[in-house]
């Protein structure tokens, strides 16, 4: 393996911006989560704070202040880190709210739109929501499919949720026991299986950032990750 290896160049999934989400706080722990991916190989992230109906309204006004912060502190202190912003949308009503609206999504690379689901509800009308995704031009990812408990009971469900029509995005630390066993297992499935095309770090704190950097989590990207290309937004996109 080589040394320090690291799979991704690209970061298509972070909470890095400060104070609009349950990532960074502030603009000091942005810099330090940005210069602990800097010095891991990352020279392009694309963060991706929560749109969540009930708990985060963010909208391209407040992320796009928060980045613009996060861009000028990384110019004044020297890190060279190409940084743009997008969203995770929760799959709520609220996001069905904007779907409705034609509320311009904010999307990671053209027409790709971060989604996720809730952890402690299974939904129910996912059919319903990718055929209104896709109706309206939008090409949906699926965040950490690998992370929802309620999917552990037959894996099978990941060949099904990318039949629909989502792109299933895998955490880095899912593969390491970093959430617990179920979930590696179920990252691990995904992997072997080829039916993703997209990890990331899911970064929020500086313990993610630690873990990420763990010459044994290393070992285990080598392991899981070596053999294929990813984070290829132009391949993916519509």
């Amino acid at each position: 393996m080589p040394a320090d290896y690291f799979p991704i160049s690209m970061d298509i999934h972070s909470h890095i911006l400060p104070g609009i989400d349950d990532g960074s706080p502030d603009i000091e722990t942005s810099l330090q989560l940005i210069a602990g991916l800097y010095a891991a190989g990352i020279r392009k992230s694309i963060a991706t704070p929560h749109i969540i109906g009930d708990l985060y309204r963010n909208n391209a006004e407040t992320i796009n202040g928060a980045l613009d912060k996060v861009q000028k502190a990384c110019r004044d202190s020297g890190i060279d880190m190409e940084i743009s912003a997008a969203a995770e949308y929760m799959l709520d009503d609220y996001f069905m709210q904007l779907l409705r609206e034609k509320v311009p999504l904010l999307a990671l690379h053209k027409n790709l739109v971060l989604t996720e689901f809730s952890y402690s509800v299974e939904p129910h009308n996912v059919e319903e929501i990718v055929f209104n995704l896709l109706t309206e031009g939008y090409q949906p990812i699926l965040a950490h499919p690998e992370r929802y408990a309620y999917l552990h009971r037959n894996h099978d469900i990941y060949f099904k949720l990318k039949d629909l029509g989502f792109h299933l995005q895998v955490n880095l630390l899912s593969l390491t026991g970093h959430y617990g066993p179920a979930v590696t297992k179920a990252a691990q499935f995904i992997v072997k299986n080829n039916l993703a095309k997209l990890v990331a770090t899911d970064l929020h704190h500086e313990r993610h950032l630690a873990a990420l950097c763990d010459r044994d989590s290393q070992k285990i990207f080598y392991e899981y990750l070596s053999d294929s290309e990813w984070n290829d937004l132009d391949a993916l996109a519509g």
